[in-house]
């Protein structure tokens, strides 16, 4: 019989087979996609926190909220707090994780 996952809501993914015998994850495909245990939601958006259409470093406004990624100060996924969470865009993004550079104090504005 196939496992729950971690979630406690579907099926294992499978992870394997060998010979008859089937070999699956601990979690569901849904989790495994988006990294987290729990619906398949990441912990940001269970927390309450959604997605802005500009980003919050450069200012760019887009069509589509894919065209954006929560992007964590801290760098700490598991801290969520709305202090430490940010809407940014795909460049923006990739600038950040390439340079190595974590925002700094003066580049950020509270929310209220």
């Amino acid at each position: 019989m196939r496992p729950l996952c971690q979630c406690g809501m579907r099926p294992a993914a499978v992870n394997y087979k060998k010979g008859n015998k089937t070999y699956y994850r601990k979690k569901c495909e849904i989790c495994l996609k988006h990294g987290t245990v729990g619906f398949g939601i990441p912990k940001w958006k269970q927390v309450g926190y959604e997605k802005k259409d500009v980003c919050e470093k450069c200012g760019f406004k887009g069509k589509h909220k894919e065209q954006f990624n929560v992007f964590h100060i801290d760098g700490n996924l598991l801290n969520c707090q709305f202090r430490n969470l940010k809407t940014i865009c795909a460049n923006c993004q990739r600038v950040l994780h390439l340079d190595g550079v974590k925002w700094k104090q003066g580049d950020l504005s509270p929310d209220f």
